[in-house]
C-alpha cells in the first residue's frame, strides 16, 4: 500500500505570510507615494543618509540591511536622479561618503506625509491596542533572526 506524502498548508506558515505582507505593504507604499517616484529601498536609503550625511555606502548598507552590491545600484540610481552626492573620503580615496543633495532632500520631506500614511495603511486592519504589540513581535523577531540575513543590519 503505497503512502500519500503529507501536504504542507501553506496557511499553517508564517514564511508565506511574511512573503505575503512584504508583497502588500510594497503595494501600498508605492500606491501612496506614486508622485514622488521612489521605491522602499531607495526611500530607506534616501532617509538614513539624511539622518547621518556623510555615511559611507558600505555603512549605509548594514544600516537598512542590503548587501554592497544592491546598495551600489540604489545610490546609482538616486545619484543619476540628482538626490544623493557620492565622493571620494579624503582620508581613504577608495570609501565613497554620501550626502543628500537640496532636491534629494526637498522630496525626503516631500514624501513623509505619503510614506506615514502608507504605513498606517498597513496596520489599519489591526486594532490600535495590536499595533504596538505587533511592531514589538515583529522588531523581536528581525533582531533575532538578523545573523540568517544575506545582509544583517546593525540593528
Amino acid at each position: 500500500m503505497k503512502r500519500e506524502k503529507a501536504r504542507i498548508d501553506l496557511e499553517e506558515l508564517p514564511g508565506h505570510y511574511i512573503r505575503r505582507l512584504h508583497q502588500i505593504a510594497v503595494a501600498i507604499f508605492l500606491q501612496e507615494t506614486e508622485a514622488h517616484g521612489l521605491t522602499p529601498v531607495q526611500f530607506a536609503a534616501l532617509s538614513q543618509v539624511g539622518l547621518t550625511p556623510g555615511v559611507d555606502q558600505r555603512t549605509l548598507a548594514a544600516s537598512i540591511g542590503l548587501d554592497t552590491s544592491t546598495i551600489a545600484g540604489v545610490i546609482d540610481r538616486l545619484e543619476a536622479r540628482g538626490l544623493m552626492q557620492r565622493n571620494a573620503s579624503p582620508e581613504d580615496r577608495r570609501v565613497r561618503l554620501l550626502k543628500l543633495t537640496p532636491e534629494g532632500t526637498r522630496l525626503l520631506q516631500a514624501i513623509e506625509p505619503d510614506m506615514l500614511k502608507a504605513q498606517q495603511r498597513i496596520l489599519k486592519p489591526l486594532p490600535a491596542a495590536e499595533r504596538e504589540l505587533f511592531m514589538r513581535m515583529l522588531r523581536k523577531l528581525v533582531e533575532a533572526n538578523n545573523e540568517l540575513s544575506r545582509a544583517p543590519s546593525e540593528v
